[in-house]
């Protein structure tokens, strides 16, 4: 297993991350997965034994039950990973169950605390935008947990460049700790990641966590054009997140070819383009059985060549949009010469 560090911290996690979403089965959660505690036993033991140090979870994934099955999986191996949660979700019907106020983030920390059975969180991520709270009022209520040693990273989820950047300035100006790391979806059938957040993720050192590297796994190699999918496939259950299913489709057959040459899956071709793309940090892989697992795991091993990487470019390139090809045009170095 290879170690990258995460963002601008002294933090190494595994290139790839286990995600516990699929744990539980409650709720709208119960059509990506319903793995119950032996089921977790084991697949957090071969994580653990194959050099995963990276756990992810939330506590909003079935209601809390996903983070109590990861923290009793983890046991007393705890204390050698890096452990994830997030919160904003809503955790209950009363008005203030839900957000990123002072008031739902202090709640919501000692909730996560309990259910994961543990004494700290390593990295503690907001899961989206709360247009109702200042950031400055979750910025002060996160750095406090940090300084209270309940937290020791900060990270974001779900967000528009520009909310990361203000966020991230309101933190510098004021001393505050800062969003370290950035969980957001990225996948060779949705490169949207490009345009904003990569180049500012870049100049200010945030590390990228990838959700849905298998486009919910449209490209898991179970779904061709023409072709129905799979009966019981996630996707037939729960279509998230979105896909043009055209230019997916178009990327796949690149895929697929590869794939053979490398007596490979398309998954794991999936997978390994994302480890060679120079911005991301980790990528959370979610497994419903061994099998699946196994496989995912052999993603860090397969090294496509130059030829392979530049098929899989043009198949799966974003068409050009402004301010973009107006960047392209003039350029990014500006010479004396230059008019």
């Amino acid at each position: 297993m290879n170690y990258r560090m995460l963002g601008r911290t002294g933090l190494y996690v595994s290139e790839l991350c286990f995600g516990a979403m699929t744990f539980g089965g409650e709720g709208r959660f119960k059509a990506i997965g319903t793995q119950g505690q032996s089921e977790a036993d084991a697949l957090v033991g071969r994580c653990l034994d194959t050099g995963i140090n990276f756990f992810d979870t939330a506590n909003v994934y079935s209601n809390g039950l996903s983070e109590q099955i990861l923290g009793k999986a983890l046991g007393e191996r705890r204390k050698d990973v890096v452990l994830a949660t997030k919160v904003r979700g809503r955790m209950g019907p009363g008005v203030n169950e839900v957000g990123l106020s002072r008031g739902h983030i202090m709640d919501s920390v000692h909730a996560s605390l309990k259910r994961l059975g543990t004494d700290y969180i390593d990295l503690y991520q907001i899961h989206g935008f709360d247009a109702v709270t200042p950031i400055d009022e979750t910025l002060r209520a996160l750095d406090d947990l940090v300084r209270q040693g309940k937290v020791r990273y900060l990270g974001a989820s779900n967000l528009a460049a520009w909310q990361l950047m203000k966020a991230l300035g309101i933190s510098e100006h004021r001393g505050l700790a800062r969003f370290e790391s950035l969980q957001a979806y990225y996948s060779i059938a949705g490169r949207e990641l490009e345009r904003e957040l990569v180049p500012l993720m870049k100049d200010q050192q945030v590390g990228l966590m990838v959700w849905s590297p298998l486009a919910g796994g449209f490209l898991s190699g179970k779904y061709r054009r023409g072709a129905q999918g799979p009966e019981g496939a996630r996707r037939t259950q729960f279509d998230f997140p979105p896909v043009n299913q055209e230019r997916a489709y178009s990327v796949i057959d690149v895929m697929d070819g590869i794939a053979k040459a490398h007596s490979s899956s398309v998954a794991r071709v999936a997978l390994a383009w994302l480890l060679h793309q120079p911005h991301v940090t980790t990528i959370v892989i979610g497994a419903k059985t061994a099998e699946q697992l196994e496989d995912n795991l052999a993603a860090p091993e397969l090294k496509l060549s130059p030829e392979q990487l530049a098929a899989l470019e043009t198949a799966s390139a974003l068409p050009p949009e402004y301010p973009g090809w107006m960047l392209a045009f003039q350029g990014q170095n500006r010479s004396p010469e230059q008019k």
